[in-house]
């Protein structure tokens, strides 16, 4: 006998069932037309461009809650928010804060900057001012014609009236100056503003492992610091001749700074040099009548009457000999001075002050100056390419003027300055002629000196302990 399995009775009843269903697509049917909060805050943050970073700032906090509520990750133009402080730095560095928009210029401004080739005229045409009015403007002022003295870059600002006429012009020169010309009943007024930097000091070191020139610039002193240096130590240091592989600097100058940026450089207050294993100091100090100068640590002048080297950084290519053979002449013949190799156009200085003997042609030296230092001493300067603006046979010049350029007139075999120096009529070895001092601190300035230079002396000190020991570490 066959037995039907019998059927499970149902756990619902039928009409529940249908309810049930009924029910899920009212749900269903309400999710389509009303849709959750959290899912239309999601994506109006993906897709509304803000209009103040406010408002932009809380959606977008919105935002984050709702991926948060959710356990949702969403591609958020705003994540950052969540990262950690160290990608928020990245993000922040390659994603600039928005600028706020530059304000609107007046309708008549109008600027230009200044292009190869470029002249005050063409500059005028560029925004539609005619060539007479360029000679209105430089007739107006003497100084206005500083406008005409345009450099690559630069930027001209024009202020225009609604007829088109010119009411103002403006430029930076530098950092520290600019200039203007504004229109008025009586023409145009030339006014210049030089900004006053703040000035502070700063500590430089360096070693020289090629030339002092390379080797200062990495430290990070300019070219023209580090002639300021060369001139300080260039009674006691030849730099043509001295400088070796290890020498050592320290420096401490004046630093001028506007709105934290740094726009220029003055005076070098104190250095200290070590050249083949001796150390020279200097300090600057002024006196009470206004008159600076460099002494040593200890008050005795760095200037002397003379200095080593007429030429910066040359390279002495033959000394002073009794037998040389001419290079020229090809028979012996003595050399009675040091030439020094250098590029022409070079300039060359006065060793010393005195009186022009002679500036002018003078046989086998070519174009050639004599200067008489007092009684005593009288150099000679030969082979020069031309002379000075100033110097002229029986003027007067001070020591380190230029008074010429590096040439190879007369009997030279390439561009060179030959050097000699007399003692009593009697030529010497300018190198090994020992120098007479000039004077040292007076005695009733020298407690002064020394509360400027003590603490000067005591931060090279105090900053080049600092630097051995950070590179220790």
């Amino acid at each position: 006998m066959t037995t039907e399995p019998s059927k499970a009775p149902p756990l619902y009843p039928k009409t529940h069932l249908l309810a049930a269903s009924g029910i899920a697509a009212l749900l269903s049917l309400a999710l389509l037309v009303f849709p959750s909060s959290d899912v239309e805050a999601k994506r109006t943050t993906l897709s509304l461009d803000l209009e103040s970073p406010a408002e932009q700032l809380t959606q977008d906090q919105d935002a984050a809650d709702a991926v948060q509520a959710t356990n949702e990750a969403v591609a958020s133009p705003f994540a950052q928010i969540e990262n950690t402080a160290e990608d928020t730095a990245q993000t922040a560095e390659a994603e600039p804060a928005p600028v706020a928009a530059e304000e609107p210029k007046a309708p008549g401004h109008r600027e230009v900057i200044v292009s190869k080739g470029d002249t005050l005229s063409t500059l005028f045409e560029k925004v539609g001012l005619p060539t007479s009015s360029v000679h209105e403007l430089l007739a107006s002022d003497k100084q206005a014609k500083q406008f005409t003295q345009l450099k690559h870059g630069q930027k001209l600002e024009f202020e225009l009236s609604p007829d088109g006429q010119l009411n103002n012009l403006h430029s930076k020169v530098s950092d520290l100056e600019s200039i203007t010309l504004t229109k008025g009943p009586k023409g145009y007024a030339f006014n210049r503003v030089i900004t006053k930097p703040v000035v502070r000091s700063a500590y430089v070191h360096g070693v020289i492992n090629s030339s002092l020139s390379q080797s200062a610039a990495r430290a990070g002193l300019s070219h023209n610091m580090t002639m300021d240096m060369a001139n300080v130590f260039g009674y006691d240091i030849d730099f043509a001749q001295d400088i070796r592989q290890g020498d050592e600097f320290d420096v401490i100058y004046e630093q001028k700074v506007i709105n934290g940026k740094t726009v220029g450089t003055g005076n070098i207050l104190s250095a200290r040099f070590t050249n083949r294993g001796k150390t020279y100091t200097a300090v600057r100090y002024t006196n009470k009548q206004g008159t600076s100068s460099y002494y040593t640590a200890d008050g005795n002048s760095m200037r002397k009457a003379f200095i080593r080297t007429p030429v910066d950084f040359a390279r002495i290519s033959s000394r002073f000999s009794m037998g040389r053979k001419h290079p020229i002449l090809n028979k012996i013949r003595a050399h009675k001075g040091v030439d020094y190799a250098a590029p022409r156009g070079t300039p060359i200085k006065a060793a010393g002050d005195g009186k022009v003997l002679l500036a002018g042609r003078r046989g086998g030296y070519g174009n050639t100056v004599i200067i008489q230092h007092g009684n005593t001493y009288r150099t000679l300067y030969g082979h020069m390419q031309g002379f000075a603006k100033g110097v002229q046979t029986g003027g007067n010049v001070k020591q380190g003027q230029i008074i010429g350029y590096i040439g190879t007139t007369g009997l030279s075999t390439g561009p060179h300055l030959h050097y000699e120096f007399q003692v009593n009529g009697v030529h010497v070895d300018p190198l090994g002629q020992k120098l007479p001092m000039a004077d040292p601190i007076a005695k009733a300035e020298r407690a002064r000196f020394l509360q400027q230079s003590q603490p000067l002396m005591a931060r090279m000190d105090q900053e080049r302990a600092t630097m051995l020991a950070s590179s220790k570490r």
